[in-house]
């Protein structure tokens, strides 16, 4: 489902115009990423958490040469799905 079959399905199912879910949706998306930019939790209700997870600087090699190269450390947004939500698609 993309972002335009989701803002159809959602206006479908509440009854409100296509425009005022877009902007919902817009709207709850820069919310999320303002609240992972500030290292917050963002709980999305039956569907799971949004969080940011610090991986570790690490070494790597060029698969192409063999060659070592260092991956430095950085910050990552994971996604962990809700109980309701993984007991809905098994």
């Amino acid at each position: 489902m993309n972002q335009a079959e989701l803002i159809v399905a959602v206006s479908d199912k509440t009854g409100f115009a296509k425009s005022d879910i877009e902007h919902i949706l817009k709207a709850t998306g820069d919310a999320a990423q303002a609240a992972l930019a500030g290292n917050d939790e963002v709980t999305l209700p039956g569907i799971g958490k949004l969080k940011t997870k610090v991986t570790a600087a690490r070494t790597g090699r060029n698969p192409k040469t063999g060659e070592a190269l260092e991956i430095s450390a950085k910050t990552k947004a994971v996604f962990v799905s809700a109980k309701a939500l993984k007991d809905a698609i098994q």
